[in-house]
């Protein structure tokens, strides 16, 4: 059985590209998930997912930020699904995991890899996380009071669409819909923490 896992951080996004790519893989079953990549257990699509595979099954995901953000827990998982339950796991854009070197060469390769790329994917969630933290000590520098209704709690993603938006990706509906604000409480609070970032991108935008 070939299950494809395709994964989206909120309801606002869409799964259609992943989905087109599973076409061409004939997938049998595809599960999808609106959730946070940071953590396996609180994937409730997932969980029931990883409660079907079985010994001989193919697990097929897009990209391997799709399957998790988290270095420790993806090199858990993986090892769990591919040397416990026998499951093969094939990464699209990314071949050299999907194990297609026989043996233990194979093993040993897919294993290389995937620490490195794990290491890259956790790593760029903490670069975000602190570019947060940054944007709110800067913001308190300046005078700004994080006051009711936020204080200092922020959605876990804000700094990630927050970005998204500065960069033009997203517009500010988009951004304040995802982050479950109004529009106004998300522009006040993204202009008062990320400054640097708007200023950043309008230089760029200049040369």
């Amino acid at each position: 059985m070939v299950y494809g896992y395709a994964r989206v951080s909120t309801k606002e996004q869409n799964t259609a590209r992943q989905l087109e790519a599973f076409k061409a893989e004939h997938v049998d079953r595809v599960v999808e998930e609106h959730g946070s990549g940071k953590d396996f257990e609180n994937r409730a699509e997932y969980q029931k997912l990883r409660r079907m595979l079985k010994s001989g099954d193919t697990l097929v995901v897009m990209s391997l930020d799709r399957f998790g953000r988290n270095y420790v827990e993806i090199i858990d998982e993986w090892r769990y699904l591919t040397k416990k339950k026998g499951v093969l796991i094939r990464v699209l854009d990314m071949p050299i995991l999907s194990q297609t070197v026989p043996g233990l060469t194979g093993q040993f390769i897919a294993d290389i890899v995937l620490q490195l790329l794990s290491y890259v994917a956790q790593s760029e969630r903490e670069r975000i996380h602190e570019r947060q933290m940054q944007g709110i000590a800067a913001a308190k520098a300046r005078g700004v009071k994080f006051g009711r209704p936020m204080s200092t709690e922020f959605p876990a993603n804000f700094a990630e669409v927050a970005e998204l938006e500065i960069r033009g990706k997203l517009s500010v509906r988009e951004a304040s819909s995802q982050l479950g604000l109004n529009r106004s409480t998300y522009h006040r609070y993204s202009r008062m923490m990320f400054s640097d970032l708007i200023r950043e991108v309008n230089e760029e935008g200049q040369r």
